[in-house]
């Protein structure tokens, strides 16, 4: 999963996809071009920054940054394309312009999610995440983190269930760096077998993430060797989608981890 982020104070995209304070709409596509050609089997759009600290955007704009790219990718590439929203207006829309999944951090609890998603028929990603954006890095706690965010994911999955979304539309997220200190982002990624033991599919995002800068000093741009590094053991420990702003890299990493497992003759 490739991560395409519209939003101008995005780390990752901000900087090459903005003019001022306008999206280049072909500049993204070329991106998205790119992805697909380096084995991206799936495309997730943003338009609501959600790392630490950031501020809620409102409805209009996520759509307006959103919605024309995913037209143009549907118009133009084979890929699924994954929109990363928790706003219902923009889960209906995107259906309709051609997403094929949505990737909610707040797993579908914003009034009216449930009832969006339902209506889409779209697979739908639910995430962990403790607080909001803007304070889910203050102090977070846990008892257990792996329980907490397994109990959690499990009633999400129930909730779906009972308001007619079949379980076999939905994947999970353990949510890392959302709401997570280091060590509560290390023992999850230890224990990810007892998430995936819930039995649905689980994607996992730790590219590029800060835990990767408290741990090693590194700035985001000298991140990958330990993105990668993450990206091969969060595979060997059951994730079946692996999100990634470096798609290339990370799909030959994982390859050679599939081909080791699987013992191709090459």
């Amino acid at each position: 999963m490739g991560v395409i982020n519209v939003t101008p104070d995005s780390f990752s995209d901000g900087a090459t996809l903005y003019r001022g304070s306008s999206l280049d709409i072909d500049r993204a596509m070329t991106r998205a071009r790119e992805m697909v050609a380096s084995g991206a089997a799936i495309l997730d759009i943003g338009g609501e920054s959600t790392r630490p600290g950031a501020s809620p955007v409102s409805v209009n704009e996520e759509m307006d940054r959103v919605l024309p790219l995913v037209a143009r990718i549907a118009a133009e590439l084979e890929t699924v394309i994954s929109v990363d929203t928790s706003t219902p207006a923009l889960m209906r829309e995107a259906a309709a312009a051609g997403a094929g999944l949505l990737n909610d951090v707040r797993a579908l609890t914003r009034e009216g999610a449930v009832e969006a998603a339902a209506a889409t028929d779209l697979p739908i990603c639910l995430m962990h995440m403790q607080g909001e954006p803007g304070s889910m890095q203050v102090a977070p706690h846990y008892d257990d983190v792996v329980e907490v965010v397994c109990e959690y994911l499990r009633s999400r999955v129930a909730s779906c269930e009972r308001r007619g979304i079949a379980r076999s539309r939905l994947l999970l997220d353990p949510g890392f760096g959302f709401g997570k200190s280091v060590t509560h982002n290390l023992q999850l990624l230890r224990e990810l077998p007892r998430l995936a033991a819930v039995g649905l599919p689980l994607v996992v995002g730790l590219s590029r993430k800060s835990l990767i800068g408290k741990l090693l000093g590194r700035e985001v741009g000298q991140r990958l060797p330990a993105s990668l590094a993450l990206a091969v053991l969060a595979a060997q420990r059951g994730a079946a989608v692996i999100r990634t702003h470096d798609v290339a890299a990370t799909a030959d990493a994982v390859s050679m981890l599939m081909a080791l497992e699987e013992c191709v003759d090459l």
